[in-house]
C-alpha cells in the first residue's frame, strides 16, 4: 500500500497539472467555515492534514490584497491541524473576499458579510436546523436540506450572495451521530455543507450524541462568555438588535448551578439593554415534546421559565430553539411572549405519529414529522421591530415536499393589543347545565390582524381567585394530522361544570396570531338555577 505522500507524489508525476488541485484537496480535509462574525471582525477555520501555516489572504474585492496569520492546533493525534484566524479592524455591513493558506495548500475564494450594529437599523435573516445527524436509510439528506432545499430556496427567493441574504446559522444541537467518531465530522457535517459554513457563521451547541466530546470544542470558536470553568457550554453573542444565548442541556452539564444562574444574570442584563430587541436561546432537549415524551427534560423547562419571565418584564419577545425530538413544533406560552420551536430534524431519523409515547400539549399548535428548516426574519423596523418566523418543510419519506412553507408566525417587539372583546352572555339567572359562554367578535387596529388565541376564566368571586374554569384555546391545534381547533371561531365556549344554585363570574381576553393580548373583559355575573 502506497502512504498518503506517496500517492500524491505520485499524482503530481503523473499529471502534474491537473492533479495539481486534487493534491491539494486532499490535504484541506475541511474546507473554510466561518465562526463569531462581529461588525468588525470574523473567525475562519479549516483542517488540514498536515501543516501548520495558518493564513487568510482576503479584501473588499476578489484581488484580495490583505493578509492575517493565526494558529494551528492538533485534533486527532496524527499530522492534522485545526487552523484559526481571527480578523479584525474590519468594516461593518460589508461584503468581503477570502481564502486561506496553508504552506502550498491554497483554498478557493469565498465570500462573506459583516453585520451590523443595532443602531444601524439594518434587516437581517437567520436560518435554524438541528438533529443532522446520518440516518443511515438516508445519509445524504443533510447535504439535500442544504443544498435543494436553503440554498436552493435562498437563489430562488433574493437576489445577491448568500452572505448578502443569510447573516447566521443556529444549531441545536446532534451535528452527527457520534461526536467521538472523528470521521464523521467531516464526512457528514462540514462537507455536506461546506457551500453555506464558507459563506455564512454557524453557531452550534451540543447535543446528547456530541457526546461531550472534545471534537466539537475544538472544531468550534464560540463566544467565551459564560461561566469561567466551562467556557463554549454555555455562552451569549449579539447580533444587530438579538441576543443569542447558547446553553448545554446535557447530562452533567444541566446540573451545574453556575448554569441556570449565568442565565439569570445575562437575562436581567439584557433587561437593561436598549440595543437588544429580541433574545433567542437554543439547547438541545424539550421541555415538552409532543411526538417522544421520553426525550423531555426538566432542565429545559427552568430555562423556559427564566425566558418567560424575562419577555414579560422587559417586553422583549424571545424564542427557545430546540431539537431531540425529529420532529417540527411551534407553540407559544400562554401568559408571555415567548414561542417554542423545535427545528428538527435535519438529517435524523424522523419520529414519526403513532412511533412513540405522544401527547397533545395545550402550549403547541402544530407538529410536524417532516425535515426542513427554520427562517427567521428580523427587521428593525424603524423604531417598530418585528421578526418573522417560517418554516420550510422538505416532505418525509411518504410525502415529498420542495420546500414547501408549512408554517409562519409574526411577532414585534411592542405590543399591538387587540380591542377589548365584549361579554356578551350569560348573565341574570340561567340553568345550570350546559352553558355557554359567548363573547363578541375579535377586532384589532393592527392591519390584517386575526383571532389567535382565547383565554375563558369562571370563578366564584369576582376576584377570580378560585378558578372553576380557566380555559385557553388556540386558533389551530394540528396534533396527529388533524387539526383539532377546526371550526372553532373561539367567540365561545361551552362549559359543563358547575353547580346549582350558585353565582358565578366570568370574563374572557383575546390574543391576535401575534402574540398581542387584549384586556380582560368586564367581569359578568350570572346565578345558576
Amino acid at each position: 500500500m502506497y502512504s498518503h505522500s506517496k500517492r500524491i507524489l505520485i499524482l503530481l508525476i503523473l499529471f502534474p497539472m491537473a492533479d495539481f488541485s486534487l493534491a491539494q484537496e486532499a490535504q484541506l480535509l475541511i474546507r473554510p467555515y466561518l465562526q463569531d462574525a462581529r461588525p468588525d471582525g470574523i473567525t475562519i477555520k479549516w483542517e488540514t492534514a498536515s501543516g501548520e501555516e495558518s493564513m487568510v489572504e482576503y479584501g473588499t474585492n476578489p484581488q484580495l490584497g490583505q493578509e492575517a496569520s493565526g494558529i494551528s492546533y492538533p485534533i486527532n493525534y496524527t499530522s492534522s491541524r485545526v487552523h484559526e484566524v481571527q480578523l479584525s479592524d474590519l468594516k461593518r455591513m460589508t461584503l468581503y473576499y477570502y481564502r486561506v493558506k496553508t504552506g502550498a495548500i491554497l483554498s478557493d475564494i469565498y465570500q462573506f458579510k459583516t453585520p451590523s450594529f443595532a443602531s444601524d437599523k439594518e434587516a437581517f435573516r437567520l436560518v435554524a436546523m438541528s438533529d443532522m445527524q446520518e440516518d443511515t436509510k438516508y445519509p445524504d439528506k443533510f447535504g439535500e436540506l442544504v443544498q435543494d432545499g436553503l440554498l436552493t430556496y435562498l437563489k430562488a427567493q433574493y437576489e445577491g450572495m448568500v452572505p448578502d441574504n443569510l447573516a447566521l446559522m443556529m444549531i441545536p444541537g446532534d451535528l452527527v451521530a457520534d461526536g467521538s467518531v472523528y470521521e464523521e465530522w467531516k464526512r457528514d457535517f462540514f462537507d455536506p455543507a461546506s457551500e453555506l459554513f464558507s459563506q455564512v457563521p454557524v453557531y452550534p451547541v451540543p447535543g446528547n450524541h456530541e457526546r461531550n466530546s472534545q471534537y466539537f470544542f475544538t472544531y468550534f470558536s464560540l463566544p467565551t462568555n459564560g461561566s469561567p470553568a466551562y467556557d463554549e457550554h454555555w455562552w451569549y453573542k449579539d447580533h444587530s438588535n438579538i441576543r443569542i444565548i447558547g446553553l448545554d442541556s446535557n447530562p452533567f452539564y444541566r446540573d451545574v448551578r453556575e448554569q441556570l444562574e449565568w442565565l439569570e444574570e445575562v437575562l436581567d442584563a439584557t433587561v437593561e439593554n436598549e440595543a437588544i430587541d429580541f433574545v433567542f436561546a437554543q439547547l438541545h432537549h424539550p421541555f415538552k415534546s409532543e411526538m417522544w415524551l421520553p426525550g423531555e427534560e426538566e432542565f429545559s423547562g427552568k430555562v423556559v421559565k427564566l425566558l418567560e419571565q424575562f419577555s414579560t418584564e422587559s417586553g422583549k419577545p424571545s424564542i427557545h430553539f430546540f431539537g431531540h425530538t425529529h420532529a417540527y413544533s411551534r407553540g407559544q406560552s400562554r401568559d408571555h411572549k415567548h414561542l417554542w420551536i423545535n427545528v428538527a430534524t435535519s438529517g435524523g431519523n424522523i419520529d414519526y405519529w403513532g412511533e412513540y409515547a405522544q401527547k397533545n400539549y395545550e402550549e403547541f399548535t402544530i407538529t410536524q414529522d417532516e425535515y426542513g428548516f427554520v427562517m427567521v426574519d428580523v427587521d428593525p423596523n424603524a423604531g417598530d421591530p418585528k421578526l418573522t418566523v417560517r418554516r420550510y418543510s422538505r416532505g418525509n419519506e411518504y410525502q415529498f415536499r420542495d420546500n414547501e412553507l408549512r408554517d409562519s408566525l409574526t411577532v414585534w417587539r411592542f405590543d399591538k393589543k387587540p380591542q377589548t372583546p365584549k361579554a356578551i352572555s350569560p348573565k341574570g339567572e340561567v340553568a345550570y347545565r350546559d352553558i355557554t359562554l359567548k363573547a363578541s367578535p375579535f377586532s384589532s387596529s393592527l392591519d390584517k390582524a386575526e383571532h389567535g388565541a382565547s383565554h375563558w376564566q369562571v370563578a366564584t368571586s369576582r376576584e377570580f381567585q378560585d378558578l372553576v374554569l380557566d380555559s385557553w384555546k388556540q386558533y389551530e391545534d394540528w396534533y396527529a394530522y388533524t387539526d383539532h381547533q377546526k371550526n372553532d371561531d373561539l367567540t365561545d365556549e361551552l362549559i359543563q361544570v358547575l353547580q346549582p344554585k350558585t353565582t358565578y363570574f366570568w370574563r374572557v381576553r383575546y390574543r391576535d396570531k401575534n402574540l398581542n393580548w387584549s384586556e380582560w373583559s368586564e367581569t359578568v355575573a350570572f346565578t345558576t338555577q
